[in-house]
């Protein structure tokens, strides 16, 4: 099957704690925050380089993945000093800014193993489909990756899918994602 450009809107993937996640140090956080050849419950599958474009983008543009709450914008909670692909996923690794309080609040949260969760927040840019159905995930535009408490979907497990937001919602964020970008770049 061709390989399509799904320039579409933002997404959500899942990745439990057991895939990694730690806190040291009280304030730095490392884990993976996706794991490639996985199946997630709707039947994408990330696939090795899917990253690879988009990080070398933002080193380019001098800009970096962020650390968000939740996936709310408006409460970064630290810094990710790393982000890389391996031959295992996604990997990041980043401080909390405990200066603010949310960061305190999730650092507390993960060592008590509250949190346990990594999502990343993107947007697909080349998929294909394969003879299975599944959707073969080859070029992402990762925002961000967020820590979470728990994936929307009650049995997601490793790079399981959250739950989309209503499509209105969804529209929001990839504008204000998307303003900030131009702002950032000097484009506005």
């Amino acid at each position: 099957m061709d390989e399509k450009d799904l320039a579409g809107g933002l997404e959500r993937k899942f990745c439990p704690a057991g895939a990694g996640l730690s806190v040291s140090d009280g304030a730095v956080v490392a884990g993976y925050a996706s794991l490639f050849g996985k199946a997630d419950q709707s039947g994408d599958v990330v696939q090795k380089g899917a990253y690879a474009a988009s990080l070398k983008a933002l080193e380019a543009a001098g800009r970096r993945v962020k650390m968000l709450w939740q996936h709310d914008p408006a409460q970064p909670i630290g810094v990710w000093d790393e982000v890389r692909e391996d031959g295992r996923g996604l990997y990041v690794r980043g401080r909390l800014l405990t200066d603010v309080a949310r960061g305190r609040e999730a650092a507390v949260l993960i060592e008590a193993g509250a949190i346990d969760g990594l999502s990343i927040g993107y947007r697909t840019r080349k998929a294909q489909k394969d003879a299975g159905g599944r959707r073969l995930l080859a070029e992402l535009e990762l925002w961000e990756v967020s820590l979470v408490t728990f994936p929307m979907l009650p049995d997601a497990r490793v790079g399981a899918k959250a739950e989309e937001p209503a499509e209105g919602l969804l529209r929001d964020l990839a504008e204000a994602f998307d303003g900030a970008r131009r702002v950032l770049a000097g484009e506005v």
